[in-house]
């Protein structure tokens, strides 16, 4: 595994410039293409651990949404559907397989419910649903981060939401697998310094009716995840009308770091359908 990660990490970033700024993304493998969206504490290297099995099979595209890892933050209002759809277009796919982690399942939804005939099958691990009423727990994570920023704390922030998204709710820190705190802290940072502009200008998640998602789903959901969370990929999962949840014993927000192992063995089979 520490050689295939070695692989991943040294592929090299390409550059699609426009007039906001620029999208970063890379490619391996050969065969249908399959799309991974990553969540909004991380960039596209959350998905070092699953690549080198699904590159087997497909053609797998990562890139960094607007204000994350090599993503420049975005230089006025944007659509991270809009910015999907180039991507796409740059790269000559006009289908293809989309997976999406929290607020990167968010974008795959958005994505899939305005440009269906692009979209083969979708598979969404932890992502939100917008005007959800969150608990008093996220309320208080929420209130946390924003005082640490308003304060300048940066290093306060960071700890809220590896806290929050990586330890989570239901384990002690030495639960966690060694190494991973340390792989999202850097990514981490670059979201909280570019939260504010890609706030400001991102026209965020669209309305749309989910049930007209009409492409085979996957919603998975960690168990040591958040409530909240747990009870959205229900949701998903019984309102999307061919959709179905797999729950992840031991992984809480980030599954894809947390479960590598299982969710590549999840998702090649799915992915081939």
């Amino acid at each position: 595994m520490a050689r295939a990660l070695s692989s991943c990490q040294h592929l090299r970033m390409l550059t699609l410039t426009d007039d906001l700024g620029n999208l970063s993304y890379v490619v391996a493998g050969d065969g249908p293409p399959v799309v991974l969206v990553h969540a909004g504490v991380a960039d596209h290297r959350m998905w070092d651990a699953v690549v080198p099995d699904l590159a087997k099979q497909h053609t797998v595209i990562r890139y960094d949404l607007r204000g994350f890892g090599e993503s420049a933050p975005p230089t006025g209002p944007f659509s991270e559907t809009d910015d999907l759809n180039r991507l796409l277009d740059h790269l000559g796919h006009e289908r293809v397989r989309l997976v999406g982690a929290s607020w990167g399942g968010r974008v795959a939804v958005d994505f899939t419910l305005a440009h269906p005939g692009r979209v083969h099958s979708l598979a969404l691990f932890s992502p939100p649903w917008p005007g959800y009423q969150w608990s008093a727990e996220m309320i208080a994570y929420d209130e946390a981060e924003t005082a640490a920023l308003a304060s300048g704390d940066l290093d306060a922030a960071v700890r809220i939401n590896l806290d929050m998204w990586l330890r989570g709710p239901a384990r002690r820190w030495e639960d966690v697998p060694a190494g991973l705190a340390d792989q999202l802290r850097g990514p981490l940072r670059t979201s909280l310094v570019n939260q504010g502009v890609v706030a400001e200008h991102s026209q965020g998640a669209a309305p749309g009716d989910i049930t007209a998602v009409s492409v085979p789903t996957l919603v998975g959901i960690g168990k040591l995840d958040v409530a909240d969370f747990q009870d959205i990929a229900r949701r998903y999962a019984s309102e999307i009308p061919d959709a179905t949840l797999v729950e992840f014993a031991n992984a809480a927000h980030l599954i894809a770091l947390d479960a590598p192992a299982e969710l590549t063995a999840l998702l090649s089979p799915f992915l081939a359908r």
